[in-house]
């Protein structure tokens, strides 16, 4: 999902800046106004934002100019909600691209709409589709991880399709192209984080049921506690 310096074009670059900054700019705002009315939920932020520093650094070679990875994005949708994550996973986008040459400053955008915007909102889709047909606080979180991982890589393929279409099926069939490819690592990572974050949600359910309750995540916290 990291694309590289380099990899697109000025011009794509500046569109995907301009896609993911009024999503940054509402997520910023929606993390002071968080941190301002609920000063106790600074932890689960910090938790929030150094889960998905932590997991998106796991760095799988996959096709050129990219790589596979989870992404960790599941875990702050689920807790604050999208808008959120489009500000924390920019920050942890730029911390990668500095200290760790993964994704890059002049793909920072597109890396941010892919990881941090559509995946977070794709994930907490599900999410809010399994509490409302009243299925287990274990199987929304799973699910909500697991999409907002993959639905990262879909919209990462479309990136680059759009920046290397296919010689003889266009922009459809790179599109295919690079879906076939990612599909081989993401798949079983998607399912792994979908794992890990049942396991995650266990413990905030053990050490901070207030702050769950009162963002009013996981209503039946003991639930998870004991998937």
């Amino acid at each position: 999902m990291h694309i590289a310096e380099g990899i697109l074009s000025p011009a794509q670059c500046a569109v995907w800046y301009a896609a993911a900054a009024p999503f940054v700019i509402h997520g910023g705002y929606r993390v002071v106004k968080e941190v301002k009315e609920h000063p106790e939920n600074k932890l689960l932020l910090a938790t929030a934002g150094a889960f998905t520093f932590v997991l998106s650094a796991i760095k799988l070679p996959s096709v050129t100019g990219s790589s596979s990875h989870p992404t960790g994005t599941g875990v702050g949708a689920a807790l604050f909600k999208p808008p959120v994550m489009a500000f924390l996973g920019m920050i942890v986008l730029i911390f990668q691209a500095l200290l760790l040459a993964h994704g890059g400053m002049s793909t920072l955008g597109a890396n941010t709409f892919s990881m941090a915007i559509v995946g977070p909102w794709a994930g907490y889709g599900c999410y809010k589709l399994t509490k409302k047909c009243h299925g287990p606080d274990a199987l929304a979180i799973f699910l909500c991880m697991v999409f907002s991982d993959f639905v990262t890589y879909v919209v990462t393929s479309f990136q680059l399709a759009f920046a290397f279409p296919d010689p003889t099926g266009g922009f459809w069939g790179a599109v295919g192209k690079f879906l076939t490819i990612f599909a081989w690592t993401q798949i079983p990572l998607a399912l792994a984080e979908g794992l890990l974050g049942i396991l995650l949600f266990r413990f905030l359910a053990k050490v901070a049921a207030p702050q769950l309750q009162q963002l009013g995540v996981l209503a039946g916290s003991p639930e998870v506690a004991h998937a």
